[in-house]
């Protein structure tokens, strides 16, 4: 399929541009990009325009290594007659009817997973002329969802949660995605919101950092990418290309599935956070918690679907033993992280064209790379891997040792991706990291356990560093 004439492309804001501009180094996963002189010439204030197959060519190509975000400015949001939205619910009738106040003036389909008191999400329902469908018997939100799916006519639809609320324009603007007639679906960035009159440390916790936020820099969303998924909570997607939906056959975890079940079948997926969603953060520790662990037992399952696409870090072995020497902060630590650094750039160098500036580029590439395997195995240390290290800790100096330096590196990271407008104290925000990755953790080795296979918590190994 290639982009209409007039789609426009421009790269992406902090990608290095070397060699006088025919070099393009950045996206995710790590691209360098060599430009020929006419894509070169292509690339006016660092934007293209398609204006016939090479230029199309060029742009897709870097919408699809995220080294370009497609130029959505002159293009209209779809029309409200050629969108339906599918809401699964189970009771929560004043969370639906905030939803669909803020959907109007959008065609909804309800459908009630067999609420233990369907009446009053009927009568939400009718008062905003949304079709509803009853299902007698809990099928969960996949299935709910496709039994919505199963109703809609219309070339686009959306799926939106209860305890979600974005106006209906948004939605119809998000739409403007399928422009590019790549793209099969597309999600707004969704921020936590505390609806509590005076909310508590956890819900604020969960509001400003919760799990369903996917940062700030849209992409292109696949594996290994910057965003590898998009949260179920608000889609949009053409009808005839996600027919017939999601797993039903999965409680949790069936976002991810169809994101990469899509991107298998070469469908592109986007994501784009200047749109936002609003999600209610859980009121009581318990369901925060609880929600935590819940999507961490889905991993074993997504785990056997797709294989290591899962891996909860992706380490070279020598920037993960470099790593794991900066971690212990032994007396070997500088030696093997410098050979580390050597070797890395050496690959990354061989990688990269042969371009003036190469081995400084390969350098700063190497250092990126070492920071990230740092930061990969603090997480497996205290998320994923947290029930062994709490043993081995008890053990082993070494290891407390090297936990002391992750909840460091935690700690950088952490205030490091706070936003300027946090209302939460360190202490808060420390509190809210830990418990997050204990319940995730727990919920993680749980599956794992019923699946009998320790898949979901290795590692991938590629054969080479990559530099980020």
């Amino acid at each position: 399929m290639t982009l209409p004439h007039g789609f426009g492309v421009r790269l992406v804001p902090g990608i290095l541009i070397a060699d006088h501009g025919r070099l393009l180094v950045g996206g995710s996963p790590l691209t360098a990009m060599r430009l020929s002189q006419r894509a070169q010439a292509m690339l006016t204030k660092g934007a293209v325009s398609v204006t016939d197959p090479d230029s199309a060519q060029v742009a897709d190509r870097l919408l699809a290594t995220n080294l370009g975000i497609p130029d959505l400015g002159e293009i209209p949001a779809v029309a409200e007659h050629d969108l339906t939205v599918v809401i699964p619910v189970r009771d929560r009738p004043d969370q639906l009817d905030r939803t669909l106040a803020a959907l109007h003036p959008l065609h909804c389909v309800v459908v009630d997973d067999a609420s233990l008191d369907p009446e009053p999400v009927a009568a939400v329902a009718r008062r905003h002329n949304a079709h509803l469908i009853s299902l007698p018997v809990n099928v969960g939100p996949a299935g709910a969802r496709n039994a919505g799916l199963a109703t809609v006519s219309t070339p686009y639809v959306a799926f939106v949660d209860s305890d979600v609320e974005i106006a209906g324009s948004e939605v119809a603007r998000l739409a403007r995605h399928f422009a590019d007639p790549a793209v099969s679906l597309v999600g707004p960035r969704i921020s936590g919101i505390a609806r509590s009159a005076h909310p508590w440390w956890f819900e604020r916790y969960d509001a400003e950092a919760s799990s369903l936020t996917l940062g700030t820099t849209p992409g292109t969303v696949q594996p290994g990418a910057a965003v590898a998924w998009l949260p179920s909570a608000c889609l949009v997607a053409r009808t005839a290309a996600i027919t017939p939906g999601f797993d039903p056959g999965l409680r949790v975890g069936e976002d991810v599935d169809l994101v990469w079940r899509l991107v298998e079948a070469g469908h592109r997926v986007r994501y784009d956070p200047t749109i936002e969603a609003h999600h209610d953060a859980r009121q009581t520790m318990h369901g925060w918690l609880g929600r935590k662990f819940v999507y961490g037992s889905g991993g074993a399952a997504l785990a056997a679907r797709h294989g290591n696409k899962l891996a909860p870090a992706v380490l070279t072995p020598s920037y993960a033993i470099a790593a794991a020497a900066l971690l212990l902060r032994s007396r070997w630590t500088i030696p093997v992280a410098t050979l580390a650094l050597a070797s890395g750039t050496r690959s990354v160098r061989a990688a990269l064209p042969d371009t003036p500036g190469r081995d400084a580029i390969a350098a700063r590439l190497a250092v990126r790379g070492l920071v990230w395997a740092v930061r990969q195995e603090s997480a497996l240390l205290l998320r994923h891997w947290w029930p062994v290290a709490l043993v081995a800790a008890t053990r082993s100096q070494q290891m407390r040792r090297a936990l002391v330096s992750a909840l460091v590196v935690d700690a950088a990271v952490a205030m490091s991706e706070r936003p300027t407008e946090s209302q939460l104290g360190p202490a808060a925000l420390a509190a809210g990291r830990r418990l997050n990755d204990l319940a995730y953790g727990a919920g993680l080795w749980s599956g794992a356990v019923r699946a009998h296979s320790p898949r979901v918590l290795r590692p991938r190994i590629p054969l080479s560093p990559r530099g980020g």
